[in-house]
């Protein structure tokens, strides 16, 4: 099968790794630009991780397509388009190491306060008890999310003494469903958020969600910036009762005027949690298999089964 794969410089690792995949011939193309006559008769096309979006208009150039392989771990930048009869898959458990060790980074940035203790180095102040730096240990935190990113937080937070409660589409085994959150909520000083976006999620943490969690509890999202309503999360940030670690916001970027930028107890990082050497590899490491499987005959693990839903 002909695989479309960006010939930008974060992609070239995974030219070199899917011409090396069986049953695969890997033709380069610009994100940025249609497509030449020669590369329309493609079954799979690969985006770029980096502003995937661009490409969507080449899906009205390739009448073969079959599967659209993404480099993200969730897919609601191609959901509502990628038509129902061909297999979307994402690239779901490539970033849960890169992403786990950002929310980590984040949450101990703001207990520690970092933050402050660089202004006061910044000014040359020896600042020995100037600030209430806490500890994860015995802290409690409620992860929005129990797939490969969620667990790795959950097993990294445990390394500290910090206990975790996961939560799903849908209740299983040690893990809640949605119906649950909000009972959770007071009882958990730590909210991480690694949900996708969908229907369900979007705007779920809304003035009632914030107003449900403990004062001093920190707000961590690595997930999509539209589960979020920016203008509450702004009012309970801006009074000093909640605190946020956010990788995504609404809008995104965020612009230079946003109050967000200096709201205290906020810190913010231009959507880069998963932005390490290696992960581009992860990714594709992971899209190789999928197609594997696909080329096999069989549905990828990391297939999205709703995408026609959003039609």
């Amino acid at each position: 099968m002909q695989v479309l794969v960006s010939n930008e410089t974060d992609d070239e690792v995974g030219v070199e790794l899917l011409r090396q995949t069986a049953g695969l011939e890997v033709l380069t193309y610009d994100p940025n630009q249609d497509l030449p006559a020669s590369h329309h008769d493609a079954e799979i096309l690969i985006p770029p991780y980096r502003s995937s979006h661009r490409p969507l208009k080449l899906l009205g150039q390739l009448p073969n397509l079959k599967m659209v392989q993404l480099l993200s771990a969730g897919a609601d930048e191609w959901s509502s388009d990628v038509p129902s009869d061909i297999t979307l898959a994402s690239a779901r458990g490539a970033h849960a190491g890169p992403v786990s060790e950002w929310v980590l980074s984040a949450i101990l940035c703001l207990y520690r306060q970092w933050p402050a203790l660089v202004r006061y180095q910044q000014e040359s102040v020896w600042a020995h008890r100037r600030v209430d730096a806490d500890t994860l240990s015995g802290k409690k935190a409620l992860i929005l999310g129990a797939g490969s990113i969620g667990n790795a937080i959950a097993e990294r937070l445990a390394a500290f003494g910090a206990t975790s409660s996961r939560v799903a589409s849908r209740a299983r085994g040690d893990v809640y469903g949605p119906e649950s959150v909000h009972d959770l909520l007071p009882d958990h000083h730590i909210v991480a958020i690694t949900a996708p976006l969908t229907d369900d999620t979007r705007g779920l943490v809304d003035e009632s969600f914030l107003a449900a969690m403990p004062d001093g509890a920190t707000l961590v999202n690595a997930g999509r910036g539209k589960i979020v309503n920016t203008d509450a999360l702004y009012a309970e940030t801006q009074s000093g009762r909640l605190r946020a670690a956010l990788d995504v916001t609404d809008p995104e970027p965020l612009p230079e005027s946003h109050p967000l930028w200096t709201c205290p107890g906020v810190i913010i990082s231009p959507h880069m949690a998963r932005t390490v050497p290696g992960t581009n590899k992860l990714c594709y490491t992971v899209a190789a298999e999928q197609l594997s499987a696909f080329i096999a005959g069989q549905v990828p693990s990391n297939a999205v089964t709703s995408h026609a839903s959003h039609r």
